[in-house]
């Protein structure tokens, strides 16, 4: 270019463009920058667009699509970030602009925060909650177990359950558990297990221990998604007691170990026929117990009157009714003797009262001859008529001579 800044003769806006272009670009062609995000936006193209500030000014950024893609975590407002990257001029529109080609997050890494945002949208969709876990069989005796052949997972986790427990069989699926492909291999592992004819009791997802990076395939959607939605009780036993991946937190069980992981999916061998010794040492002595009480009270029924002297009793009952016998028969004379002076009272009553008494006294009825009619006024009389005296002792037939009523 002939014309420079310190020339007299005037630039154009784009020879100063171009001046101010190579400038920047070959002064700040590599850059770090910290800052919070502001304005985030990613359009179709894949591109993601943002603000880089600070309290005093601000950039504008872009990260293209090649860079965007590969990202663990999510560009939003608000987060502190530190950047890499070179400054570019856009000569249209005489701005620059920070192109980034490496973002992490400010004060944690990128792996870490990837973790927390899918924890935290997977725990919004109700992975993670307890009402989802599925209880595991007391007595498994198919288990399939999704790891890699090779590692010491599988190892110690076949140790485990051999000394533990023999009656069981183990299906091993193999699965990468590490690197690229690993969580396409889990998912895999996962879906085959409940794909099954005859469907295992318990499924184990197991690895040993690692970096957050090696275990990150078990923090992958999809394998927590293909965990989730498995149908079969889902053991999760990754890495050490330390490390805590999605995988742990949407099973239905989580070991801190493989080797713990056996340990909860089959009892012990030991343990359970130690617990029926002491089943079988309390019913004996229950038993025992039983039978000694009921000794005792058959001793002391024994020992009662009613089987020392089974007739007494019945002598007993037979005195009483002798009793009852005599009570009720002078009771029954009592009574006789009380009706019999009733019976006498009443028929001095009834003596007194009669009409033969009043005979004996004197006295005499005149009935009409015929109908019998008891005469008690002489105009029931007529002349000539018969009537007949009744005496105290015998009758008077009579004719009616005269009949006067005054």
């Amino acid at each position: 270019m002939d014309a420079g800044p310190d020339d007299d003769r005037p630039l154009s806006v784009s020879e100063l463009t171009s001046l101010i272009k190579g400038t920047l670009e070959a002064d700040f062609s590599s850059v770090w920058v910290s800052g919070e995000l502001s304005n985030v936006s990613r359009p179709h193209s894949g591109h993601v667009y943002l603000t880089l500030k600070d309290e005093d000014a601000q950039i504008r950024g872009v990260v293209w699509r090649s860079v965007a893609s590969q990202l663990a975590f999510d560009l939003r407002d608000g987060l502190e970030v530190v950047c890499r990257g070179a400054i570019d001029v856009y000569p249209p529109r005489g701005a620059y602009q920070l192109v980034i080609r490496r973002i992490e997050p400010l004060g944690v890494g990128s792996l870490q925060l990837a973790l927390r945002q899918l924890q935290q949208k997977l725990a919004a969709e109700g992975l993670f909650a307890p009402e989802h876990k599925k209880p595991l069989p007391r007595f498994p005796r198919r288990i399939a177990l999704v790891t890699s052949p090779t590692g010491a997972a599988i190892r110690d986790f076949l140790e485990v359950l051999r000394r533990r427990w023999r009656g069981v069989d183990v299906l091993v699926i193999p699965a990468r558990v590490q690197g690229e492909g690993a969580a396409a291999d889990l998912v895999r592992g996962i879906r085959a297990a409940n794909a099954l004819p005859e469907s295992p009791d318990v499924l184990v997802v197991a690895r040993g221990g690692g970096s957050l990076e090696d275990l990150w395939c078990f923090n992958e959607e999809p394998v927590v998604r293909a965990i989730y939605a498995s149908r079969i009780p889902v053991v999760s036993a990754v890495g050490h007691e330390i490390d805590v991946t999605l995988s742990d937190l949407v099973a239905d069980v989580r070991a801190l170990t493989p080797s713990e992981a056996a340990e909860l999916v089959v009892p012990s061998a030991d343990e359970l026929r130690a617990g029926l010794d002491g089943y079988r040492q309390r019913l004996t002595a229950a038993l025992r117990g039983r039978a000694s009480a009921a000794r005792t009270k058959l001793d002391a029924l024994a020992q009662h009157r009613a089987f020392r002297k089974p007739f007494e009793r019945i002598q007993d009952r037979a005195r009483q009714l002798d009793d009852l016998d005599l009570r009720a028969a002078r009771a029954v004379r009592y009574l006789l003797q009380r009706s019999r002076e009733r019976l006498r009272g009443v028929a001095g009553q009834l003596e007194s009262l009669s009409p033969l008494a009043v005979l004996q006294r004197g006295y005499s009825l005149t009935l009409r001859t015929g109908d019998g009619a008891l005469l008690t006024d002489a105009a029931q009389a007529e002349v000539g008529a018969s009537i007949t005296t009744r005496l105290a002792r015998g009758t008077l037939v009579s004719r009616v001579e005269q009949a006067d009523a005054t």
